[in-house]
């Protein structure tokens, strides 16, 4: 969003005993339904004198609530920008109004919380702008439920959020509901929940933000029933994301996709996170392309329950208990197209009961697994179906290298076909194709066998 030909509201130190800051209006010229071009000034008094335009005080322990809110409110009116010089302010809730516009000093300009609820705030307003600006929940309560973020923003178009240094909230950073428009080029740190919430986005963009430290989740988009969302995330770096929440999976990820079809996510960095990079759970036609993920401890990437379409490429994995994962047919988890990815350094959970990991790719139904490298996988390189869940899976043109077994595939008979033609396995400890129940390997190694029946063909490996 640009600020050509846009006033702005300079707020500049003021003098004097109990003197605050003169608000200076510096007028563009006039568009329709604005101000009307003219400089307008205000001024603060001493206390007890009558004060024309609350003035504020950097670095104060004073409340600056009324302050800021009146200069909110007038600079709105006049369809102008409210700028804010470096400094400190402490406040309680601010709201924000249909076309409400402020731009700090960077991280020399800090809105600091003092409880009573979201740091800043707007309902139905469209046309919000809100840049270079500190804001910091000082770890103080903003009420209870998940509702609630640093910023919340709700039934908000046009919304334009750009480097803004988020940190210290209790709940969310940034909240969004159903609203549309950008987060770009934050910093969002030290939140409990998530750094940034959107549910039921009418069209929003996550790009070139730097997140860390999360209590639940990094960024989350949700709808509260399944169903189209469009929401693109890109270009985000994602770092150390714990699972405070519990679960068994909806916390700790860096990406988390909830209901929401035809959402994109691409060259973001993630890295460190106690479950997934990247999970998303009922998402249709999701894309995963060309991110970067590091050190996780369950799947790195992840297509589960009742989805259809997934594309999932491109992408590097070091360091997960699995590295991508497209599973429950049995609750209509199915159509994926998982290509050109890059897995390594795997490893097992032996603290879990039952969940032990230690798998490549792990699919289920109407899967095509193509021209994937996967190296160092302590159980198996690819892994096709789970008892009779089964169905149309085709792996070609893989290579899989030093993997306990190189491709497992489910033996059930009520299981449906596949092909698995034209890939390597080298260094396979524990056999290159093998057939498997839930998981565990019997029968003679299949690259190595006639293995062509009604619903399996496997032919043209080379295993070594």
């Amino acid at each position: 969003m640009g600020v050509d030909r846009r006033s702005l509201i300079a707020v500049s130190l003021g003098a004097g005993l109990g003197v605050g800051l003169a608000a200076t209006a510096v007028a563009a010229a006039p568009r329709s339904g604005t101000g009307s071009g003219k400089t307008t000034t205000g001024t603060t008094t001493t206390p007890g004198a009558g004060t024309l335009t609350p003035g504020l005080v950097a670095n104060s322990n004073r409340d600056q609530t009324t302050a800021l809110q009146s200069l909110i409110d007038r600079s709105t009116e006049r369809g102008e920008t409210l700028v804010l010089p470096e400094g400190a302010y402490r406040t309680g809730p601010l709201v924000l109004r249909a076309g409400s516009r402020i731009r700090g000093a960077g991280a020399g300009t800090t809105l600091q919380l003092t409880g009573g609820g979201s740091l800043i705030s707007a309902t139905d307003a469209d046309n919000i702008m809100l840049e270079h600006v500190r804001l910091d929940g000082a770890h103080v309560m903003m009420g209870t439920g998940a509702s609630t973020g640093l910023v919340t923003l709700k039934s908000c178009r046009n919304t334009y959020l750009n480097h803004l240094d988020v940190q210290n909230s209790t709940s969310h950073g940034i909240l969004l509901e159903g609203s549309a428009g950008r987060i770009e080029a934050c910093r969002i740190a030290h939140v409990l929940r998530s750094a940034i919430h959107s549910i039921d986005a009418a069209g929003v963009a996550i790009a070139s933000n730097d997140i860390a430290d999360c209590g639940n989740n990094g960024i989350q988009v949700w709808r509260s029933a399944a169903g189209e969302d469009g929401s693109q995330i890109y270009g985000n770096r994602i770092a150390r994301v714990l699972a405070l929440g519990g679960g068994s999976g909806e916390n700790g990820n860096g990406i988390n996709v909830y209901r929401a079809g035809s959402v994109a996510i691409a060259n973001n960095r993630i890295t460190d996170c106690a479950y997934s990079a990247i999970r998303g759970n009922a998402a249709s036609d999701i894309q995963i392309v060309a991110n970067s993920c590091q050190r996780l401890g369950e799947v790195a990437i992840y297509a589960e329950f009742g989805f259809e379409g997934a594309l999932i490429a491109s992408n590097i994995v070091d360091g997960a208990a699995t590295g991508i994962s497209v599973t429950n047919f049995d609750v209509g988890g199915r159509l994926a197209v998982i290509q050109g990815n890059l897995i390594r350094n795997l490893f097992r959970r032996e603290h879990e009961v039952v969940d032990k990991r230690g798998e490549g790719i792990a699919v289920e139904a109407d899967a095509s697994i193509t021209g994937n490298t996967i190296e160092g996988a302590p159980t198996c390189g690819i892994m096709i179906g789970w008892g009779r869940h089964m169905r149309d899976c085709v792996a070609t043109g893989n290579l899989v290298r030093n993997a306990r077994v190189g491709i497992m595939l489910t033996s059930d008979p009520d299981s449906g076909a596949c092909l698995i033609s034209n890939n390597m396995i080298s260094g396979a400890t524990d056999g290159a194709i093998r057939a498997m129940v839930l998981g565990k390997p019997h029968g003679p190694d299949l690259a190595f066998a006639s293995a062509r029946t009604a619903r399996v063909a496997i032919s043209g490996n080379v295993a070594g």
